[in-house]
């Protein structure tokens, strides 16, 4: 039996036990729901964490992104799941020249100068190694695990588990758009040739922008399963959080266009927030490093954004409704209406203010948004719940991630400014005709 097929067969042996464990914890709740016990969120919640505990892998990424997603689940169980090993461990060298040689064939060694034996960092779903070639100095080679396919496939199983097992008890959000989009956004994450096309897309963005720096591909080391690219060296932003303010507003002015640049100009998002999926270079720039979760939306979707924006600056009840709806909203009472602007007033206060403010200033225990978004909550199962569009997942993603990373970096900046510089000569159907022609020139499809 091969390395990979011995771990393959402990996965699947691992899966089992794990899925018999969040059974145990399903019978159990049904039985306390029965009785009309009450819920006990924190225990139920590190129960989930103890039986999830002995996977690794996608599982982490599903971690990571339910993290930055308020409405998803309570703090109690993100707290849990966050406590979770967030870094798989590395491929040992045996398996990494099993892995290249099954990318780029047996005689891979031989088209590099230098290949590092051990990995530069392993995360959820690969491993990066630091490497060279004649033509390219210094190289990143991002090599993903054996059965990773399966792996996730088996991962998004437990977490609609988690899902089902949460809303027996609080029926206020529709789970099942949120696990349909991380499901879309992870087995996309797994197709590496796709996301060299992302980063052909943002190099092609940020050509002209100084301020932020994308890899370039290598596509002849390149394949579904291996991404090479140049390496762009820079330090971890916590780095940063204690630097003198004017170095942290640059550096977050510079975070605030990597992000919004592109969603603005040519309907892309970058869903990833992550702490390691960027880094800050010697004079202040970013370097965005991961492309595995891009997503795209209609010259539509970011037209109600705008739409919204408007709504809550002129207090209009009408524009808002018709943003929401735009975004795929349906059957929203007057009362719902007025318990989503809750959310968006939180997520647009630093936008709507003309004069330099930090992204949130009133300082708060939990994660950022999350006291606003259980408040939410609350009012919605009053109201009878809501089914978040597809879509919406990851746009709040991104808000609540960078909101994060603004607060670690307690920067002070007029964002109503910077705002307004993006959307000043907005113009639908100008955005829908640049993204017919990059999309079409890079052979990415359309937003649908």
């Amino acid at each position: 039996m091969s390395g990979e097929e011995d771990s393959l067969g402990r996965r699947v042996r691992r899966y089992a036990r794990v899925g018999a464990s969040v059974g145990n914890i399903a019978a159990r709740l049904a039985g306390n729901r029965y009785l009309g016990l009450p819920l006990d969120r924190a225990a139920h919640a590190a129960d989930l964490r103890r039986a999830l505990g002995g996977l690794k892998g996608p599982l982490m990424k599903v971690a990571q992104i339910m993290a930055t997603i308020p409405e998803a689940l309570p703090r109690e169980y993100v707290a849990e799941l966050s406590q979770l090993q967030a870094h798989a461990p590395a491929m040992g060298w045996v398996f990494v020249k099993r892995r290249m040689t099954a990318e780029l064939g047996p005689d891979w060694q031989n088209r590099f100068t230098r290949f590092s034996r051990e990995a530069e960092a392993a995360a959820s779903l690969g491993q990066v190694h630091r490497a060279a070639t004649t033509e390219h100095a210094d190289l990143a080679c991002k090599l993903q695990y054996p059965n990773m396919a399966a792996a996730v496939e088996a991962d998004l199983r437990q977490l609609k588990l988690i899902f089902a097992i949460y809303q027996r008890y609080d029926p206020t959000i529709d789970p099942r758009n949120i696990h349909d989009e991380i499901a879309a956004r992870l087995h996309e994450e797994l197709d590496y040739q796709r996301e060299a096309l992302h980063m052909r897309l943002y190099h092609k963005i940020f050509e002209n922008e100084p301020g932020v720096h994308v890899p370039e591909v290598v596509p002849e080391l390149s394949t579904r399963r291996l991404l090479t690219m140049s390496w762009l060296s820079g330090r971890p932003l916590l780095e940063f959080k204690d630097a003198p303010i004017e170095q942290r507003n640059t550096i977050a002015q510079h975070m605030f266009r990597a992000w919004y640049v592109p969603f603005y100009n040519y309907g892309v998002i970058h869903g990833d927030p992550h702490l390691g999926n960027y880094s800050v270079a010697d004079d202040f720039s970013i370097n965005l490093l991961d492309f595995g979760c891009v997503r795209f939306f209609q010259p539509k979707f970011v037209q109600g954004v705008i739409d919204l924006y408007h709504a809550l600056e002129r207090d209009d009840h009408a524009l808002a409704v018709h943003a929401y709806e735009t975004w795929g909203f349906t059957g929203l009472s007057k009362a719902a209406i007025d318990t989503l602007n809750l959310w968006a007033e939180f997520i647009y206060a630093p936008l709507l203010e003309d004069r330099p403010r930090r992204i949130q200033e009133v300082e708060s225990a939990g994660l950022y948004g999350r006291d606003v978004a259980e408040k939410v909550a609350r009012q919605l199962r009053e109201q009878g719940g809501v089914t978040p569009p597809r879509e919406f997942v990851f746009m709040d993603r991104a808000a609540i991630g960078l909101g994060g990373v603004f607060l670690h970096l307690k920067s002070e900046i007029n964002w109503h400014r910077l705002f307004q510089e993006l959307i000043a000569d907005f113009d639908p159907k100008r955005l829908g005709r640049r993204q017919a022609k990059t999309f079409k020139a890079l052979d990415l499809p359309l937003p649908s």
